[in-house]
């Protein structure tokens, strides 16, 4: 039955300890897969299935980076749930990626300017200082500091891999004392850590109150962070490292920021 598929499947993302994001995607295109082979018995599923479904998506124009996804996702059935074969010799074109959208130093300072509450200015100032993803800023527990060595640790991240990340000196004290709550959570919520909307909602009244033009969300602090980085001189590698990047492509979307000091170098030639 495909509701055995999809819960089997739900697990064993889980038991890989997948993200969030990855799982509800994941499930996503599997439904969509079930509900296209409604008339077909799983267990006769086969790589020609996978192939026709991805096919049919192409037809509608959908972007290279979606296909993959989907394709990625369908994979992950075939082999870890129903234990079949599905090794496609397909890799569509991803879209172009954009320069991320990042603020400027003058604006990062108007938006903190305008956050009384202690807590959420902190919760902003760590994503920007330290480069964090919402869901990893509002996942960190009390225990994740070391503050004798000036490093902060995000648990099970993007790719479920511990990474190190820096403590702004600015933001020491306040984290110390924090960090002394006999809590698990450093941001609580009802139940559990913050929820990422709790930021998102943040994030969005202190971009109105700031009078940002851009369209302001959690992620653009991380942008800033990498940047601003860049800007100042720090080399593209230890950048990636700080961000978590597998890749280094990933890491040179931000190459912007390396144009003026491109520009500035003189041809041997010359």
């Amino acid at each position: 039955m495909s509701i055995d598929v999809l819960y089997n499947m739900k697990r064993e993302m889980l038991r890989r300890k997948l993200s969030p994001r990855t799982v509800k995607t994941y499930l996503f295109y599997v439904r969509k897969f079930l509900l296209a082979n409604k008339n077909k018995e799983i267990r006769e599923f086969s790589k020609k299935d996978v192939r026709e479904f991805l096919y049919k998506m192409e037809e509608k124009d959908v972007s290279g980076s979606t296909l993959n996804v989907a394709h990625n996702a369908l994979r992950f059935m075939m082999i870890q749930v129903l234990h079949k074969a599905c090794y496609l010799k397909i890799r569509y074109a991803k879209t172009p990626v954009k320069t991320p959208e990042y603020l400027t130093k003058e604006e990062i300072s108007r938006v903190l300017s305008v956050i009384d509450n202690h807590e959420h200015k902190l919760i902003v100032s760590l994503m920007y200082g330290a480069g964090l993803r919402v869901r990893e800023v509002t996942h960190l527990k009390t225990t994740d500091f070391s503050f004798e060595e000036n490093i902060g640790w995000v648990r099970g991240g993007k790719g479920n891999k511990d990474r190190p990340f820096i403590i702004p000196q600015s933001l020491k004290q306040k984290l110390q004392a924090y960090c002394v709550k006999e809590e698990t959570w450093l941001f609580s919520g009802r139940k559990g850590p913050l929820s990422t909307r709790s930021v998102q909602e943040i994030v969005k009244i202190a971009g109105k109150k700031a009078k940002i033009k851009k369209k302001l969300h959690p992620h653009m602090f991380r942008h800033s962070f990498a940047t601003h980085l860049l800007e100042s001189g720090i080399d593209i590698t230890s950048v990636q490292s700080l961000l978590g990047h597998v890749r280094p492509e990933t890491t040179l979307g931000y190459s912007h920021a390396l144009r003026p000091k491109m520009i500035a170098i003189k041809s041997p030639l010359d």
